[in-house]
């Protein structure tokens, strides 16, 4: 079981369990075969639902507050949305050490598209594992990216349905809605 880290260890504007959202973290990256420290910073402060990878090695997250919240219950904790987010971070960091995504830009230089693309292929292979889901979300974000075309939803299928896409590919699917 990984030794998972998480800051702040109380909260003041969200009603939030540091404890509750270590053991969501354990179970996700046990789930996906990550063993190792995690460290998890949260911005308590801010109702947004960015997040980012701040380290790969030792693994280092960072959330927006929001990114953890129950969507139907305003400052509340909300396990599934927690599952999702920390789940497609986990599915990021174990992508670039797969070989298979060498070619990848740093995280600061991927475009919109791309990362609409990639949390697409790391979200469909949550739902499989039963860790997180929300296809229609991430299907109406793909679209606002690539374009609300049959080629655009075909490249979605093609992302959500597929076990092990190397970036490669990641990024010829998306490119190819480019060129509608």
């Amino acid at each position: 079981m990984p030794q998972v880290s998480v800051t702040p260890e109380s909260f003041e504007m969200v009603f939030y369990d540091a404890a509750v959202i270590g053991e969501v973290i354990s179970e996700v990256a046990e789930r996906l075969g990550v063993e190792e420290t995690i460290t998890l910073e949260i911005d308590e402060g801010s109702p947004l639902g960015r997040s980012k990878i701040t380290s790969y090695d030792p693994i280092e997250l960072w959330v927006d507050g929001g990114a953890l919240e129950n969507t139907q219950r305003p400052r509340q904790f909300g396990e599934a949305r927690s599952r999702d987010t920390i789940g497609r971070l986990l599915l990021r960091i174990l992508d670039r050490r797969s070989g298979r995504f060498n070619e990848t830009p740093a995280d600061d230089e991927l475009d919109l598209m791309q990362f609409a693309a990639w949390d697409v292929h790391c979200v469909g292979r949550l739902e499989r594992l039963g860790i997180g889901g929300q296809r229609q979300r991430r299907l109406y974000q793909f679209r606002n990216r690539h374009g609300f075309t049959d080629v655009a939803d075909a490249a979605f299928e093609q992302l959500w349905d597929s076990s092990e896409l190397s970036w490669t590919e990641i990024e010829r699917i998306s490119e190819d809605c480019r060129t509608v």
